[in-house]
């Protein structure tokens, strides 16, 4: 299947890479709802390519008149996830983010309305798809080598709703089997159209029916897996409504940054841990030794501590005076070292 894709490219750069495909489309409907994006997801408005006659691209039911191999072409800004011509409503719960090309082919079910008249092309820069691995999907993202877009089959339609005045148009990307060089990574892969008569081929709607040689085209599987690469990216991407250019570049290129940092802060993170972790019982003891080798440092004999406070200087001094000139001069000695304030000298 296809659930995401990425087209962060501005209006200009898009009809640029259009035209580089030899399609040039003569105008751009509803450019001003188109948000550049490097995750796109299911109901957001994103450009399809498609043929239309002037004057009648933006009418509902006008699909009659239209799809001449001679129309011009026209981009337009369409919401992703095809809504039914006949609904009154929009049904949000309708899973038409993808077409099945067997369902095309067979031409079962509300496809067989719209494959033969209502075909377009989805512009993107690549899309992402997720890698199962036991409970753990990782998503990758496939895009063309040369960096140019990447063009897929779609189908579109337009419908009128009972609680709109505007036409609502929509659309849907159609899936075929997966490759053999991309089946590790899912077993379905959209349709890719990377050459200019497999464009053409697309757009002509002029017949207004579905052939044996569309039927082929959107059951094979891309031809040029070569020219595409595929790598893993940030998780981050499978969140709707999240940005950053770091969702289309490689994990790899990236262990350098983002990882490296992440690795740092794990690092310092348990680093501070360590540090104020509990002593271990060695440090402990480590710790008392040194506090008896301190206390032990000018005598032998173990110090003995006191319950009770010593008696004052004043007071010692009171009942043996002969050691009044000794405290003094002691008293002087540290106050001279800054140990004691004068005002302890006020003691005598």
């Amino acid at each position: 299947m296809c659930g995401r894709f990425s087209l962060r490219l501005q209006p200009e750069e898009i009809r640029q890479g259009v035209e580089e495909y030899n399609l040039h489309a003569h105008e751009w409907i509803d450019q001003d709802r188109f948000v550049p994006r490097y995750n796109v997801a299911p109901r957001t408005q994103a450009p399809v390519i498609r043929r239309s006659q002037p004057g009648n691209s933006a009418r509902p039911g006008a699909e009659s008149e239209e799809g001449s191999s001679s129309a011009e072409l026209s981009i337009q800004t369409m919401k992703w996830g095809l809504v039914p011509h006949w609904s009154k409503f929009e049904d949000k719960t309708l899973n038409t983010i993808n077409a099945r090309s067997e369902n095309l082919v067979s031409g079962g079910g509300m496809w067989n309305s719209l494959r033969g008249r209502k075909r377009c092309v989805v512009i993107c820069q690549g899309y992402y798809e997720w890698l199962s691995k036991g409970k753990q999907k990782v998503p990758h993202f496939t895009k063309p080598k040369n960096g140019h877009l990447m063009l897929l089959a779609g189908l579109y339609d337009s419908v009128e709703l009972q609680d709109s005045t505007e036409p609502l148009w929509t659309f849907s990307i159609v899936t075929t089997a997966a490759s053999n060089e991309f089946s590790w990574l899912h077993d379905r892969q959209p349709v890719i159209l990377s050459t200019q008569s497999d464009l053409e081929q697309w757009l002509d709607t002029s017949s207004q029916r579905w052939s044996e040689d569309l039927a082929q085209l959107v059951s094979r599987a891309y031809t040029k897996d070569s020219l595409l690469e595929c790598y893993p990216v940030p998780k981050e991407v499978g969140k709707i409504g999240t940005e950053s250019s770091s969702y289309i570049l490689p994990i790899s290129e990236r262990k350098d940054g983002i990882e490296a940092m992440f690795s740092r802060q794990k690092q310092a993170s348990t680093s501070t841990k360590k540090s104020s972790s509990p002593p271990t019982a060695k440090r402990k003891r480590d710790s008392e030794r040194r506090e008896r080798t301190l206390i032990k440092e000018d005598s032998d004999d173990e110090i003995e501590i006191l319950e009770h406070p010593p008696p004052s200087v004043k007071k010692v001094c009171n009942q043996d005076p002969v050691l009044i000139a000794d405290v003094y001069f002691g008293l002087l000695i540290a106050s001279r070292q800054s140990q004691l304030d004068d005002r302890d000298l006020m003691i005598l």
